[in-house]
Order: C-alpha cells, then sequence, then structure tokens
C-alpha cells in the first residue's frame, strides 16, 4: 500500500466532516473520488495532504506516519497536488512554468530534455511560448498538470482535473491520465460521471463523512444507495 489512513476524523466545532474513514490505496493504482457537496470529499484530501489536520486517526503514506506534518514536508515526500484552479504563473509562458518546475528535481540540461517531451505529452508544443495568463481554461489544467507531473511524484492528486474543460479537451486528458495509468498512483476527485468511467478502475464514494461504497465503476452505478445519496440522473447517463 502507497497509502493508508486508520480510522480518519475530522470535526468542526463538534460537526463530523470525515467520520472514521479506512482508505487503502496500491501502489499505481487509480482511484476516482465521488459524493454529493459537502460528503468530505475536499476535507479528506486537504488532510492528505497536510492542508488540514486530522481531529483523530492516522494517515500513512509510503509507509510512514504523515499525520502532523505540513503540506511542504508531504509534497518533498514525493506528492503532486492539483487543486481545481489552476496555480500558475502568469507572467511566463508555459514552457517557463515547466522549466521551474523541473529545474527543482534535476539540472538544467534534463530539465530542458524534460520540458520538450512534457510539452509534447500534454498537447501544448503549439503554445510553449505562450504566456500563462493568457491561456484557455483547459489549457491552464493541461500546464498544471504537467508542472506537477514533470517533477515526478510517485502520488498524484487531481480536484476535478476536468473542470471547465471542452468536450475535446476532456477526451485528450481521458487519453493523457489512461497513458500514464500503472506509472504513477492517482487519486482523482470529479463529479463528470463519462470523465470517471472512461478512468476510474476503483471508486471510493463519500457520503456524509463516511465511506458509503467502494467498488468496480458498473457496480456503483448499479448500487441503490449511491444512486438515492448521489448519482440520481448521472447514475442513469453513466450506465
Amino acid at each position: 500500500m502507497i497509502l493508508q489512513t486508520h480510522d480518519l476524523w475530522r470535526t468542526f466545532g463538534g460537526v463530523a466532516a470525515v467520520s472514521g474513514i479506512n482508505f487503502n490505496l496500491k501502489k499505481g493504482e487509480l482511484r476516482c473520488l465521488i459524493g454529493a457537496n459537502g460528503a468530505g470529499k475536499s476535507t479528506f484530501f486537504k488532510m492528505l495532504t497536510g492542508q488540514i489536520k486530522p481531529t483523530s486517526g492516522r494517515i500513512t503514506l509510503f509507509g510512514k506516519d504523515v499525520t502532523n506534518l505540513p503540506s511542504h514536508a508531504i509534497a518533498r515526500m514525493g506528492v503532486g497536488v492539483k487543486t481545481q484552479v489552476p496555480n500558475l504563473f502568469n507572467g511566463l509562458s508555459v514552457r517557463e512554468n515547466l522549466f521551474m518546475s523541473a529545474q527543482r528535481v534535476m539540472g538544467r540540461k534534463p530539465a530542458l530534455e524534460a520540458v520538450d517531451a512534457m510539452l509534447e505529452k500534454i498537447h501544448m508544443t503549439a503554445h510553449a511560448q505562450t504566456l500563462a495568463g493568457k491561456l484557455a481554461h483547459g489549457h491552464r489544467q493541461w500546464v498544471e498538470l504537467g508542472m506537477i507531473l514533470i517533477s515526478g511524484p510517485q502520488l498524484v492528486l487531481l480536484d476535478e482535473p476536468a473542470a471547465g474543460m471542452t468536450a475535446g479537451e476532456v477526451e485528450r486528458t481521458i487519453a493523457l491520465l489512461n497513458e500514464l495509468r500503472g506509472q504513477r498512483t492517482f487519486i482523482i476527485v470529479e463529479h463528470d460521471m463519462h470523465f470517471i468511467r472512461r478512468i476510474a478502475e476503483k471508486v471510493t464514494v463519500f457520503h456524509r463523512g463516511r465511506v458509503l461504497v467502494e467498488d468496480t465503476m458498473e457496480a456503483v452505478v448499479r448500487n441503490t444507495e449511491v444512486r438515492d445519496a448521489y448519482l440520481g440522473q448521472h447514475g442513469k447517463e453513466a450506465r
């Protein structure tokens, strides 16, 4: 297991946002997290990355207890995080953004070579000299994903990577994630059921701070409890 949580709780003013989560993630796995707004996904996500400390319980990453480590220490262990809003240097070009991320972990020449390879991988070679601040939202999503991947993290956490993308951009993102399958370990929080159906090996469904179901996408869609709690019409569309 690359990541485990043990009876993880987080309360805010006596209200439990996350209630006793036990979660296990294998190396090379691509896991999707779904659930209605307020189900506890974001709180859980932030505890994994050190942005929020658990009220109780334990988080084990690469066999080490990281429960109380700050976010920068967790990142240095080989964890890359992509938030909902892309975090880029708007005054720098796409190439420069990628180079800054690459140079943190490798020398100048290897970084330049890595940037060229990543530009091609994220379909941004034609936009290499474009300032990040002038990119469309979908392209900004790709550049941030490229900045995360180029540093070689073992575990990548993505928060709604398909949000705001066109249909064509979503298809390219699906293709990229499928290409990376097995090369990295992923946790992906997403609401787009079509997107999840195309990439998920296993889905964890959050409901009221707890894990309601953990199974294949096909089994999740058929599950009556899940459809009542979250999927609704989306469940019908995903079948």
